[in-house]
């Protein structure tokens, strides 16, 4: 009896852990949808957590005040550029640190552990803004994208795990059949990695999407370079001089749904990758 009431007290526990972590997670997205169909009135003073009147006009006045399509391509065009410098990056330098020894390897590898847990965040931006300034690479989206990409620790672990967990007698009869070191990752490790290496793509068109604090400094100059994720702010300014929390709120909502769409599209292969990399790395 004991044993079974135990279970039971365990299980109850899980659920309502979960569904704290749940309401948390859920929280802000409900409130951002159900803010963007109040008056600014009512989003301002708090006036009740659902809307008095649902002022759909709010979707239609953010459309016209913000160039949607145009700031929408920006941050797809971003967001392909990062995810395809990330997917470049993260694979080859995993497959290399999996598989061959090479001078300052243990170096190397120990500097990308740390850079994995030290996060400077904005104290880089102003350095990092300055040494793309002398390349030419500011106000365009190909030097945001560089800088957004970044070094790619944690993906290239995550790669380099999964490389592992594939046994090396595959590069060994491939080399035995004449294939090169850069045909052996093509022809090999990149099919038999494609698990892990659409949950870097993921993560990285993620991560460009809601980029702000970067996006805003290195399109600062060119407003019409600026992503959906900056443009969207500037919604919340008026004519007036009065803060449209409710547009702003609209904006951020129709922000939202391109990387849900991306997400449920490719939520199988995240959920399978992320198993086969916990399992196997």
């Amino acid at each position: 009896m004991t044993k079974y009431f135990s279970k039971g007290i365990g299980f109850i526990l899980k659920f309502v852990f979960l569904g704290i972590i749940l309401l948390f997670t859920i929280y802000p997205v409900v409130y951002a949808v159900l803010g963007s169909l109040k008056t600014n009135m009512q989003l301002v003073l708090g006036d009740g957590f659902l809307p008095k009147t649902w002022e759909f006009k709010n979707y239609v006045y953010a459309f016209k005040k913000l160039n949607f399509f145009q700031y929408t391509y920006n941050s797809f065009v971003l967001c392909i550029m990062c995810t395809s410098f990330a997917l470049v990056i993260s694979s080859m330098t995993g497959y290399c640190m999996a598989r061959y020894d090479f001078p300052l390897k243990r170096i190397l590898n120990t500097l990308y552990l740390a850079l994995m847990f030290v996060s400077l965040g904005s104290v880089t931006i102003y350095p990092v803004y300055m040494m793309m300034n002398s390349f030419g690479l500011t106000n365009n989206l190909l030097g945001l994208a560089l800088v957004i990409t970044g070094g790619q620790a944690t993906n290239i672990f995550l790669v380099r795990g999964f490389v592992r967990s594939i046994p090396a007698e595959l590069d060994e009869s491939a080399k035995l059949d004449g294939c090169s070191k850069f045909g052996i990752y093509w022809h090999i490790m990149l099919p038999l990695s494609r698990p892990i290496i659409a949950v870097v793509g993921l993560f990285a068109f993620r991560g460009a999407w809601n980029d702000y604090i970067t996006s805003m400094v290195f399109t600062i100059g060119r407003k019409s370079l600026q992503p959906l994720t900056v443009a969207v702010v500037s919604l919340r300014y008026s004519v007036n001089a009065a803060a449209e929390w409710h547009i702003m709120t609209a904006g951020a909502t129709i922000a939202i749904i391109p990387i849900l769409i991306v997400y449920v599209l490719t939520n199988k292969q995240f959920i399978s990758g992320l198993t086969a990399g916990a399992i196997k790395g």
